[in-house]
């Protein structure tokens, strides 16, 4: 299905403000979340150069992936690893095989691109009522904008300053907060000594080829965990970002898209990835751009970042990583206020499903994890539940 969205003739000035989301969707997905790969890879005991390798495989597929997507549908499809699969793999690496775990991931890519080649799970997304999934995406994303926040009681003084600019900024123009919050937040960062970039030289990441070996062990402890956590933690809030903002790709071509990529790279150590959630909200609100028809460049954008921090592997990515977590966490926040406000407005506008949204948005604000799934899925269950018992139509015999 292509998008419904206008494509526009684009001008030099219509590239800025795109490609700075992108630019800050890098850097919180490398900063906030890449340390998993780390921790994994020293959970596997793999090799240096494996490990760059994973690094090389996962970014360059993501960079790949969702710049095809974004340019094909014209829309900002912005793909990342799975970051509920790598939390995952820390406990499983250990005690599997890797040539085992390179097995499952390319059992789960499998899966993947069966399920968006059959059409199921687009028709799973059109079932769910727009309140409740508004309600999903503003739990998941409350946690972040909390952190904008609750970083002040580490370093009260940088967070105090991001938090003083972005409202000064914003005060005369919202299109140059963000940047402006992000220049602002390096300077100080480099001129009280908080981070340096002297050391970081650039080395290009070799692929290291592992031969996949499949085993029953690994179908059921590694490659079906890693499937229904994946789809149930990022496809599908993933998905209700872009309907959120009014985007209309189909799930199809974007499951079996990110599945193929996700097969190909699984040799040289790529877990999965998929389409992007929490990242995906700061490129595809009106911070991206003001015209829908042009947020596609943010996608484009994010996809040369992510291919170049593969191809220099481990350098770039630990650049990212040795931004203070405070800096991370209040960047994020404060980018996803829109998403935030945006996803509840949308949430309580129906009076008649403005409960059951609200129960969707408080069960997965708590971020219960129960038999290996997280707050997305439990919330998202919990709220069609209660819409199912309180909305449901009996027939009358």
């Amino acid at each position: 299905m292509k998008s419904t969205a206008t494509v526009i003739p684009l001008k030099s000035t219509d590239l800025f403000h795109p490609v700075v989301a992108a630019l800050v969707s890098v850097i919180v997905n490398y900063g906030g979340t890449f340390i998993l790969v780390f921790q994994g890879a020293k959970a596997a005991g793999l090799s240096p150069e494996q490990t760059a390798s994973w690094i090389w495989s996962v970014s360059v597929g993501v960079g790949l992936t969702g710049a095809w997507l974004s340019y094909r549908y014209r829309e900002p499809i912005i793909t990342a690893w799975s970051t509920p699969g790598a939390a995952f793999l820390i406990t499983v690496l250990p005690n599997t095989p890797y040539a085992e775990v390179i097995g499952a991931y390319v059992l789960s890519a499998i899966g993947f691109v069966i399920l968006g080649m059959s059409g199921y799970f687009e028709r799973v997304v059109k079932m769910i009522p727009p309140g409740i999934a508004a309600g999903l995406l503003a739990g998941i994303l409350l946690r972040f904008g909390m952190g904008a926040f609750g970083g002040a009681s580490v370093d009260p003084l940088l967070v105090g300053v991001l938090i003083f600019s972005y409202a000064l900024i914003r005060r005369f123009t919202a299109r140059y907060s963000i940047v402006g919050v992000l220049v602002i937040g390096v300077a100080l960062l480099l001129g009280l000594g908080q981070v340096s970039f002297d050391s970081v030289e650039l080395s290009l990441a070799t692929p290291v080829w592992t031969t996949p070996e499949f085993s029953l062990n690994g179908l059921l402890s590694v490659a079906l965990p890693l499937f229904v956590i994946t789809l149930t933690g990022q496809y599908m809030p993933g998905m209700l970002v872009l309907r959120n903002d009014g985007f209309t790709t189909s799930a199809n071509p974007i499951i079996t898209v990110t599945g193929l990529g996700s097969l190909l790279m699984a040799p040289f150590g790529s877990h999965a990835f998929n389409v992007a959630a929490i990242t995906a909200a700061i490129c595809t609100g009106p911070e991206s751009h003001e015209e829908p028809g042009k947020r596609y460049i943010a996608g484009l954008a994010c996809g040369v970042f992510y291919v170049l921090v593969g191809v220099f592997g481990t350098t770039l990515a630990t650049l990212f990583v040795v931004l203070p977590a405070t800096f991370i966490t209040t960047l994020a926040g404060l980018a996803l206020l829109g998403a935030i406000g945006g996803s509840l407005a949308t949430a309580v506008t129906d009076v008649r499903g403005r409960e059951t949204a609200l129960v969707t948005f408080l069960a997965t604000s708590a971020n219960v994890t129960l038999l290996g799934l997280g707050g997305a899925f439990w919330g998202l269950l919990v709220g069609l539940i209660m819409h199912g018992v309180i909305h449901a139509r009996i027939r009358n015999r």
